[in-house]
């Protein structure tokens, strides 16, 4: 009972998970469309304007009618204004006021005074229940007026909604409006239990504010009833699995014979682990040596420049440190494999640029140029562990440089989150990595060094996964080898 009440819980949060993000990607939709809607309309309404401003400009210079009645339509057959309404279906008629005459049509006049104290076209009249409003610029020495049929202004060949869609769509203005879609009624196959999405936006010129206004009802009709569907069976499916608790008592037999099994198998890996450790303590023992001898060769001067011996001898007990925790840990790991090193938080960027610093000498004298960007937040890890993966990474790919000219010399670093993973990435302008090597990159005893183990990054990669991470490396499509530590992500407080 208990598992198919968990069942049930899990499903019905699923269940709404699901349902929330199909409302929240058709509502984007929705109002993506009806910006491409008001973006449209918008230019078709700029494109009037553009008209207007156009016909005052060339308007005849004496102000003459050429030939027309006051305020009629303007112009002759053989003028370009009476060729408009052909090249613009929506304009239903061009009209002209040439000085000394009066606008045929009421309503004209005031337009053309409010024009004039605007700067700009203003709607002369409207009757929105037939389509129909009249665009008007004062001008000199001539006033132009458009009548417009605004369905006809709407460019449907691109228009995101459709007129039998789902979706209500109106122009509106001083309490008139147009429908040009009736959409879906809101009671229509929904009852109300979502609300609908809604949009209502002016057009952007002062000339002609309409306002777009669209509506979708939305509600259970609209849900994705097949992933709810796939959803419920998948979890009932789980449910079942769950009640089978002699099947979870034998998996857990099986699973502590493995664990046995696996025991056994670290003992008979003894040999390689002890490979890995010389491998392991060869570099810092190197380091202790060298530093040590720095220190030696620094007591020689007269006086002895205290800060260098300082930093000298700090680095060699520091290294000398971090071969004892090679040690300890792999001892652990053989004597009591379940009690190896606990995993902790772990700042990988803090990481990375110790691991750097450390390696500063080495860099300076390869003249190689490291650049890190990038920040990450704390991942889970063992520190020795972490600290052996990235000193091996960066001594690779610093020989990996030796074999590229100085003045191209390049480390690349950089960290990043991805889900729920901080990822290191390490790329360097080397000559990349042979296929011969590539094809067994992480197998033990690969390796193109001279006197070289080839268990570096197989045992990184080892550390890697054993701390739940991983490990890849690739050649770069420019050039050099890159290689790329996941880690997951240190648990919030």
């Amino acid at each position: 009972m208990l598992g198919w009440a968990a069942g049930l819980a899990l499903a019905g949060l699923l269940c709404t998970a699901v349902v929330r993000w199909d409302i929240a990607e058709r509502r984007a939709a929705f109002q993506a469309d009806a910006r491409a809607a008001h973006r449209l309309l918008s230019q078709r309404a700029a494109q009037h304007d553009a008209i207007l401003a156009t016909l005052v400009l060339l308007g005849s210079p004496d102000g003459s009618p050429n030939g027309s009645p006051n305020g009629s339509p303007a112009g002759g057959a053989d003028l370009p204004e009476a060729r408009l309404p052909a090249l613009y279906p929506q304009l239903l008629q061009v009209l002209r006021r040439g000085r000394g005459e009066i606008w045929a049509a009421p309503g004209l006049a005031e337009a053309e005074a409010a024009s004039r104290a605007a700067g700009h076209a203003v709607i002369g009249a409207a009757d929105l229940a037939q389509g129909h409003y009249t665009l008007v610029l004062a001008g000199l020495p001539a006033s132009y007026a458009l009548r417009i049929d605004l369905a006809r202004t709407v460019p449907w060949a691109e228009w995101p909604f459709s007129a039998e869609g789902p979706v209500g769509v109106r122009i509106a203005l001083d309490g008139q409006s147009l429908t040009l879609a009736a959409g879906r009624d809101e009671t229509e196959g929904v009852r109300g239990v979502t609300p609908g999405f809604v949009s209502s936006k002016a057009l952007d010129l002062p000339s002609q504010p309409f306002t777009l206004q669209a509506r979708r009802a939305t509600g259970p009709a609209d849900w994705p009833w097949a992933a709810l569907a796939g959803i419920a069976a998948a979890t009932a499916l789980l449910a079942t699995l769950a009640a089978g608790l002699s099947q979870q008592r034998a998996r857990r037999r099986r699973a502590e014979d493995l664990l046995r099994l696996s025991r056994t198998a670290r003992l008979n890996a003894l040999g390689e682990l002890a490979a890995g450790m010389a491998h392991e303590l060869n570099q810092p023992l190197t380091a202790v040596v060298a530093s040590t001898q720095a220190a030696r060769r620094l007591l020689a001067d007269d006086p002895p420049p205290m800060d260098t011996l300082h930093e000298a001898l700090s680095q060699a007990a520091a290294q000398a440190r971090r071969a004892a925790d090679v040690v300890s840990r792999m001892r652990r790991l053989v004597e009591r494999p379940d009690t190896a090193d606990a995993l902790q938080p772990v700042a990988l960027a803090d990481a990375v640029r110790s691991a750097l610093a450390l390696l500063k000498p080495e860099c300076e004298r390869r003249s190689v140029r490291v650049n890190l960007v990038g920040s990450s937040p704390a991942v889970q890890a063992d520190p020795v562990a972490l600290e052996q993966i990235l000193h091996n990474l960066l001594m690779n790919a610093l020989q990996a440089l030796e074999a590229a000219p100085a003045a191209t010399r390049r480390l690349d670093l950089s960290l990043a989150v991805e889900r729920d993973q901080g990822v290191l990435t390490l790329a360097d302008s080397g000559p990349g990595l042979p296929a011969e090597v590539l094809a067994h990159l992480f197998e033990p005893f690969n390796s193109t060094r001279t006197g070289g183990l080839g268990l570096g990054l197989s045992l990184c990669e080892s550390l890697a996964s054993g701390m739940g991470g991983a490990l890849t490396g690739q050649n770069a499509a420019r050039g050099g080898a890159v290689f790329r530590l996941s880690l997951p992500l240190a648990p919030n407080p």
